[in-house]
C-alpha cells in the first residue's frame, strides 16, 4: 500500500467518528486505531515496516453525553392486506376508534375492503390510540402502518 493512500486513510479516521479501521488487500493488511493522544497504524505486508504513529487532530471537541433513551411503549397496528381503509362500518356510522380512545386487544379498529370483501381489522394489543395514520377511503398496502397505540 502506498504512502499517499495510507495518509488518506489516517486523515479519514481522524476526521470521522470511526474509532478503528482495518483494511486487507493483496499486498498486506492495515489497521488504524484512533486513540488518545496518538493514532496507531499497523501494517502487515510482505516487508512490514515498524508501526507508524500519527499525531491526533489538533482540535478535539468533547461530544455531549446523550441522555438515556426513553422506553418506547408505542405499538403500530399494520395493515394485514392490500385494500381500501375505512374507519367506520358505513359512511354514516361512527368511527370504530378515535384518537385518545382506550382499546382492548381483539377490538375492531377499522375495516379494509379487498376484492369487495369487508375485513374487520382488530387491535393486536391493548392501549390508547395516539395516532390514526390513514384517512377514510385511502388505499393501503400490506404492512402499512394504520394506528399507533401506546
Amino acid at each position: 500500500m502506498d504512502l499517499r493512500k495510507l495518509k488518506t486513510l489516517i486523515d479519514l479516521v481522524s476526521d470521522s467518528n470511526v474509532s478503528e479501521l482495518e483494511i486487507t488487500e493483496a499486498e498486506g493488511k492495515v489497521r488504524i486505531v484512533k486513540g488518545n493522544p496518538m493514532q496507531t497504524v499497523q501494517y502487515a505486508g510482505p516487508a512490514a515496516p515498524a508501526p507508524v504513529a500519527a499525531p491526533a487532530p489538533v482540535a478535539t471537541l468533547a461530544e455531549p453525553v446523550a441522555p438515556a433513551a426513553p422506553v418506547i411503549t408505542s405499538h403500530t397496528v399494520k395493515s394485514p392486506m392490500v385494500g381500501t381503509f375505512y374507519r367506520a362500518a358505513s359512511p354514516e356510522a361512527k368511527a370504530f376508534v378515535e384518537i385518545g380512545d382506550s382499546i382492548k386487544e381483539g377490538e375492531t379498529v377499522c375495516i379494509i375492503e379487498a376484492m369487495k370483501i369487508l375485513n374487520e381489522i382488530e387491535a393486536d394489543r391493548s392501549g390508547v390510540v395516539t395516532q390514526i395514520l390513514c384517512v377514510n377511503g385511502q388505499a393501503v398496502e400490506y404492512g402499512q402502518p394504520l394506528f399507533i397505540i401506546e
